[in-house]
């Protein structure tokens, strides 16, 4: 890959770089700099479908809806059953099982949808989900508010296997169980070594998630604690500092030998690179972005979070799905909406040529895990 405005030091798909022309220049954004950047706004067109005015008007109440979903879920108290952006009416919607607060809930300007479950009801019944041994024919469960249920995913070729239909008995003894079917089994997307634009540990290509202070973060399928990291060019950046998978899969490396690290997401010629200002959690139904090295950048919608996500290698938790592709080589990459950083990326079915799904690991989780600062302009 021609690598024109970038420096010979630029980690795959990071924004951990020595002499990223823009980058650089973007540490220090005027208050006039827009939010989302034109190609941005092309690429939304592209990716969902929108027109410019759509992507735009989409962006504004994707901000807003985000910005509304605390103080709404404390006017649902414990009636408060889940909330998602809903792109038809630009509006945030929040489940309450009790009508009386449904009033207040309106008065944050939200919509509001009266269901039969609580929120905790839902997570509790999930949790149930959790502690069963699934079969592979099984890919992942969620807690999904818009149907009030917790969604159980079976990979459509082993419906009718035994072992997927006792998982399933048991799960509709949890609590309330919706059961859907997906295309594929889930599966990681580390890659084996190829040129490019790697960051590599061992025999594997990931790619760099956000940067943190002193390192970034990725996917902890990647590599256990201690890995060696190197980047495209083959020289040392630092070691896996901490790692888990399964259960979860998050990483943190630390960042020496020269390199150093920029709020940023590369953008791979397709947007321009994406300066990174916080990490406020976007809503279901909110459109999210996604960089990788493999795939680059690709866009598409929030679809459930909290799923559990059952890989061959074990259960990943409290996972978020998106209907983003990606393809072998992209782990560990940065999920991001307008310009929140929402996650790294795990694994997911399908590629970017026939579509598919791809979930990522929240990125506040993996801040608090490890005590970690998110860089940002």
């Amino acid at each position: 890959m021609v690598r024109t405005g970038l420096s010979a030091l630029l980690i795959i798909g990071t924004w951990a770089t020595a002499g990223l022309t823009q980058a650089s220049a973007a540490d220090s954004p005027s208050a006039a700099e827009p939010r989302a950047s034109a190609a941005l706004i092309a690429a939304m067109q592209k990716d969902l479908g929108l027109t410019k005015s759509q992507a735009e008007a989409r962006l504004t109440a994707e901000k807003a809806a985000t910005a509304l979903q605390g103080t709404a879920q404390r006017a649902a108290g414990p009636s408060f059953g889940g909330s998602w952006f809903d792109a038809d009416s630009g509006k945030l919607t929040v489940a309450v099982t009790d009508s009386g607060t449904a009033r207040s809930v309106r008065a944050t300007g939200a919509d509001v949808r009266l269901v039969d479950h609580t929120a905790k009801q839902l997570d509790a019944a999930k949790s149930r989900l959790d502690a069963l041994s699934a079969p592979s024919g099984v890919s992942s469960w969620h807690v999904d508010p818009r149907a009030n249920s917790v969604v159980v995913n079976v990979v459509a070729s082993e419906q009718g296997d035994n072992d997927v239909r006792a998982f399933v008995a048991k799960a509709r003894k949890a609590g309330p169980v919706t059961v859907k079917q997906t295309a594929a089994a889930p599966q990681t997307f580390a890659a084996g070594t190829v040129g490019g634009d790697p960051y590599y540990t061992g025999n594997v290509r990931c790619s760099i998630g956000f940067s943190v202070h002193g390192g970034f973060v990725t996917a902890g399928h990647c590599s256990g604690v201690g890995g060696a990291v190197r980047g495209w060019d083959g020289s040392a950046i630092g070691n896996f500092q901490g790692s888990s998978f399964p259960d979860n899969d998050y990483a943190w490396v630390n960042v020496g030998s020269g390199w150093w690290t920029v709020p940023v997401v590369l953008g791979w010629g397709t947007v321009s690179d994406q300066l990174v200002r916080g990490s406020n959690e976007a809503p279901i139904g909110a459109s999210i972005c996604r960089s990788g090295s493999t795939t680059h950048w690709h866009c598409g919608n929030v679809l459930a979070k909290n799923e559990t996500v059952n890989y061959s290698q074990g259960a990943v938790h409290q996972m978020t799905k998106t209907s983003v592709c990606a393809e072998p080589g992209d782990s560990g990459g940065s999920f991001i909406s307008g310009d929140q950083a929402q996650g790294v990326t795990s694994g997911g079915w399908g590629n970017c040529s026939g579509g598919g799904e791809t979930w990522h690991q929240p990125i506040n989780e993996i801040l608090n895990r490890y005590g970690l600062t998110l860089h940002t302009a």
